[in-house]
């Protein structure tokens, strides 16, 4: 759906750029990200928003409690909450390369609970789910979190659902598109 859908914030050209916004576009393409991409053409939008946003995605992403497996993985159940294309066309590769599995991939894009989870991809998936529905977690789902990351990893978690909702409002909003040819996310009935 979004594919079909004029793209509202596409990119600015470098020629047009205000000063504010040629310096958080440099910080940015100087970061682990390398580039302007994805949501962050739209958050240019408002370069000082952009430059605290990538911040704080880059602690989440590359330095958060949670390994790299388990935070592609949740990123993927919030892709899917949001039906965030861009998010999932870049985010299903990383998560198959650092260890997620197919099946469980696959069934989190049919908007299924996947059957052959990991403890720990348990936990948080019921977790995220909670989180997402309820807008809270109970008691036994913090326990468990906390018993398998403490006090940071439940942090960080719930700050990885926040951020990567926040990105997906951005893209479903701005309209982002997914690259063509691109591992887009099918619509749910």
């Amino acid at each position: 759906m979004q594919n079909q859908m004029q793209d509202r914030m596409p990119p600015i050209a470098e020629a047009d750029f205000t000063s504010e916004q040629r310096e958080a576009a440099t910080e940015l393409a100087n970061g682990p990200r390398g580039a302007v991409f994805g949501p962050f053409v739209p958050l240019l939008r408002s370069p000082e928003l952009m430059r605290r946003v990538q911040k704080t995605g880059e602690y989440l992403r590359y330095h958060s409690a949670l390994p790299p497996r388990l935070s592609e993985f949740v990123i993927l159940i919030v892709a899917r909450w949001w039906a965030q294309g861009f998010e999932w066309h870049v985010h299903s590769k990383i998560a198959a390369d650092v260890g997620v599995t197919k099946e469980t991939i696959d069934a989190i894009a049919e908007g299924r609970r996947p059957s052959a989870m990991t403890i720990q991809e348990e936990i948080i998936f019921e977790f995220c789910n909670e989180l997402h529905v309820n807008h809270a977690v109970s008691d036994a789902s913090y326990a468990k979190m906390f018993a398998l990351f403490g006090e940071r990893g439940v942090i960080d978690l719930t700050a990885l659902c926040g951020y990567y909702g926040m990105l997906a409002m951005v893209m479903n909003v701005a309209r982002t598109p997914v690259p063509k040819g691109g591992n887009a996310l099918r619509a749910l009935a």
